[in-house]
């Protein structure tokens, strides 16, 4: 909680500072400076006024909280431009007659932004092959998580995701947490899990609680914890929390309590009387527990949460605060393989830049 509220001041703070900046930036257009006649504090009034325009627009059209990250991103880029030009003028000594700093900024943000847009909004595959010397056979997975429906896609585009899926032929489907969260209506929590049921896989759906399904504030969302697990299991799926089913007599999967739940088992408690010679899949939301889970019989452990880092350069963020272990993609340690997804979707913004939405494919086979 601490972390989020620095994050919070910080926000708030450069917001604040970057509209002192901007009202004095914007008053260098021609077009303010005509509108004011030459007097300051109109041109200062006009500026703030077109600001506030701005944000009003952005907020209606996404959300106050996008917004302020399409306002950052402005004044990031003006202040980059601010120090190119600077180096222009001095090496060219010539004057511009347009504000060339302000006009490439605006262009700059939109082409960035409009891409960071499309990156979050459709969803990429993303393909690993792993081995193992355990006698799984082969195991063919489709991996996600972090749908946060409402956020990017209603029900309706759910279940278009999960046709995609489909397509894919799983043996199993792996969801690893953040299904749904405060902003998912229960029309669309109801078509979703629907959509999870008519998913074709041989073994069948299964899904782990992540750090949103359950709800925050109350629950103002209109349905409860135990609605969405009900839904979930009258749809076929598997329902892991702090438990484990071995699979087909060849493999286990587990699926962890989040992390944000005090009394989650320990993981070595969780698989003590797993066989070893089972091969062992770990659903765990946030990747936040790779010492101990490295130091198991576990075989693989999956995760989301991170959204892949979300934005540049705050990609690494959780890594440099030690809140994850990985923000993205595979690593190994002591034998045991983990994987980390970017989500199909994100919490609140509708931006990434420096990753992707994506499902992930897995082929699990023996080494032989």
């Amino acid at each position: 909680m601490g972390m989020w509220l620095a994050i919070l001041i910080l926000v708030l703070g450069a917001v604040a500072a970057g509209t002192l900046y901007m009202v004095y930036a914007l008053g260098r257009f021609s077009l303010v400076k005509k509108a004011s006649g030459g007097k300051a504090w109109l041109s200062r009034l006009i500026s703030f006024g077109m600001i506030a325009a701005g944000f009003v627009l952005f907020s209606l059209v996404l959300t106050p909280i996008n917004a302020i990250i399409v306002f950052l991103h402005l004044i990031i880029f003006w202040l980059l431009f601010g120090l190119i030009m600077r180096l222009v003028k001095r090496i060219s000594k010539k004057t511009f007659r347009i504000n060339l700093q302000g006009w490439l900024a605006i262009v700059s943000c939109a082409v960035y932004l409009s891409v960071a847009y499309y990156l979050c909004v459709n969803v990429w595959v993303t393909h690993y092959d792993l081995k193992t010397d355990k006698p799984v056979g082969s195991i063919h997975a489709v991996m996600f998580a972090d749908s946060h429906v409402g956020s990017t896609f209603d029900g309706e585009g759910f279940e278009k995701l999960m046709e995609r899926v489909n397509k894919e032929k799983p043996d199993i489907v792996l969801l690893a947490g953040d299904f749904v969260d405060d902003g998912t209506t229960k029309d669309d929590m109801v078509k979703s899990c629907e959509a999870l049921g008519k998913v074709d896989a041989k073994y069948g759906v299964w899904y782990c609680c992540g750090n949103h399904d359950k709800g925050y504030y109350g629950s103002s969302r209109g349905f409860s914890a135990q609605e969405l697990l009900d839904n979930l299991t009258e749809n076929g799926v598997h329902v892991l929390e702090d438990d484990y089913e071995i699979v087909d007599g060849r493999f286990c999967i587990v699926g962890r309590a989040d992390k944000s739940f005090e009394d989650r088992k320990p993981i070595g408690k969780l698989l003590e009387d797993i066989d070893d010679d089972k091969y062992i899949i770990v659903m765990d939301h946030q990747p936040a527990d790779y010492d101990a889970e490295s130091k198991t019989k576990a075989d693989l452990v999956v995760s989301g949460h991170t959204h892949g880092g979300q934005l540049f350069p705050m990609t690494h963020f959780g890594l440099f605060m030690s809140v994850n272990d990985r923000t993205y993609g595979y690593e190994q340690r002591n034998g045991t393989d983990f994987l980390v997804t970017s989500g199909i979707s994100d919490w609140e913004l509708v931006f990434k830049t420096g990753t992707k939405s994506e499902y992930v494919v897995i082929d699990i086979g023996e080494d032989n």
